[in-house]
């Protein structure tokens, strides 16, 4: 739910503060009034308002408001003020209107009163015009007249009108499901390696041999602050530390250094060219298991090597169809997306396309030790290419949220607790949280609904992809209505991927 905004509005000529100054009318719209079933008109008001279209995704509600229904505002707004301030002869809390009028100024009680009264009366028009505002309105009081009048305006985004097409007719193609016998013999050389021993050796160091390292990393002829560090240990082969390292140790035994030139991924000189200078403590030898039953009983449940090559086959397959699956469903949101024109509220994307820059600039890049120039320069792209970039994946995210919305209304797809509980216990793990600590800072958020949202829309992708032809590159037909449960959460966790925005994917960093 959108968090409180507090806008001020032009201010009327008898608001003024408990001082005497004059100051601006400032009122607070929180939430979604679609989501205020309470409040609706009752009995014969005399409340008038009236919708203006100035444009497909953007409306004006134009409010008059007769001075009686201010009244509980009013009553609101003395017993408030009451409780503020302290005036001789009277008791706290029992000091009577015509001395607060008197004391603080008609206009204090009046600001307090408008305050109070508009976002229940920008609730009531909303609810009559029968509109889908998106996000915080935009409220001018046009007129408040004690004793008679107030009018108010107020201009919001709206949800534009879609008609969703025909989409049975969509058809894509994706990558076959092939697991070579290459494939099986890599997934078990990696099992083997993490039951490797080492051994320490008086020699030269090599390819495959695990050796410990001091290092020092100096940018324009400066030691970084983080470019220091001592008792890494390295296999060297494995390209898991900095670039021309394995070029610059092998060949040497303990005690000998090298220096090389490395262009930085991290820390504070991130996407710099840096000369960093190694020094071998140590030299280990690894030795891999012997590739025979007894392996397969210490690596696995499996007692011979046959059953666990087996097993790595059924692995593999498995991701690679999960992998089809994902695929599947990016090219058939696209082809989607391509059927429907949906105009664009521009205030609603002008806020997307920031909430996407803060997000990158704040969370995923300051986790990384880097700032955006540094990640420009890293991905080789220009200021304008990025920009260019936010904006059409921010189109594309608002554009996935409507005519999936769209798609769960049209179709009245409902959301189960079973699929909320298992959709939360997958956003629990993903944020590092327990399900119990990620539950109760959902509720504490009132963020209970947005995962509904996301569920639901999931649930949207999946029937769509189900109706679509899918086939693979081996022109062979793709079955994607297998285990519905598991495709819904797929999908939804790629539709959160679209919607939600990740400009850094791809790249080594924590979980934003």
């Amino acid at each position: 739910m959108p968090a409180c905004v507090r806008r001020c509005v032009r201010p009327s000529e008898t608001t003024t503060t408990t001082s005497g100054h004059a100051r601006p009318l400032c009122r607070r719209l929180c939430g979604d009034p679609r989501q205020n079933p309470g409040i609706s008109h009752q009995g014969d008001r005399t409340v008038k308002s009236a919708v203006e279209t100035l444009n497909p995704t953007r409306v004006r509600l134009t409010v008059e408001v007769p001075f009686e229904e201010l009244k509980d505002s009013l009553d609101a707004a003395y017993k408030k003020i009451n409780q503020q301030v302290t005036v001789k002869g009277f008791r706290k809390g029992k000091i009577p209107a015509r001395v607060i009028d008197q004391r603080f100024g008609r206009g204090a009680v009046l600001e307090e009163a408008v305050n109070d009264a508009l976002p229940k009366l920008y609730t009531e028009a909303v609810n009559e015009a029968e509109i889908s505002p998106l996000g915080q309105p935009e409220v001018d009081i046009t007129e408040l007249k004690d004793g008679e009048t107030l009018n108010f305006t107020a201009e919001v985004d709206i949800r534009p009108t879609i008609e969703i097409p025909d989409y049975s007719g969509i058809e894509i193609t994706v990558d076959a499901i092939e697991v070579t016998d290459e494939d099986v013999e890599k997934a078990v050389e990696e099992l083997r390696g993490r039951f490797a021993s080492t051994t320490p050796v008086e020699r030269a160091a090599g390819d495959g041999d695990v050796i410990t390292v001091d290092l020092e990393a100096k940018v324009d002829g400066e030691v970084l602050q983080d470019g220091v560090a001592e008792g890494v240990s390295y296999t060297i082969g494995s390209g898991e530390l900095l670039d021309g390292i394995d070029e610059a140790v092998k060949g040497l035994e303990a005690g000998g250094e090298a220096t090389f030139t490395s262009q930085l991924k991290g820390g504070s000189a991130a996407g710099k060219d840096a000369e960093v200078t190694v020094k071998v403590t140590a030299v280990a030898q690894r030795e891999l298991p012997e590739l025979d039953d007894d392996f397969a009983q210490l690596a696995s449940e499996f007692d011979t090597l046959e059953e666990l090559k087996a097993d790595s086959r059924k692995r593999l397959t498995t991701m690679k169809q999960y992998d089809q699956a994902t695929q599947a469903q990016e090219r058939v949101l696209e082809e989607l997306l391509k059927l429907v024109e949906i105009p664009m509220p521009e205030k609603l994307l002008e806020d997307e396309v920031n909430t996407r820059k803060h997000n990158l600039e704040h969370h995923q890049l300051g986790q990384m030790g880097l700032d955006l120039a540094k990640y420009l320069e890293i991905q080789g792209k220009s200021q304008e290419e990025f920009d260019t970039e936010t904006q059409e994946a921010a189109v594309k995210g608002i554009k996935t949220q409507f005519i999936l919305d769209e798609l769960v209304s049209k179709e009245q797809l409902n959301v189960n607790q079973e699929e909320l509980t298992e959709h939360l216990m997958r956003r629990a793990a993903s944020s590092g949280m327990s399900p119990d600590q990620f539950a109760k800072a959902v509720v504490e958020g009132n963020q209970v609904q947005v995962l509904v949202g996301e569920v639901a829309r999931g649930k949207a992708l999946a029937l769509v992809v189900e109706s679509a032809k899918v086939v693979d590159t081996n022109g062979e037909t793709v079955d994607m209505s297998d285990d519905e449960d598991e495709t819904v959460e797929a999908a939804a966790e790629t539709v959160e991927s679209v919607v939600d925005g990740d400009e850094a994917k791809g790249e080594e960093k924590p979980g934003a």
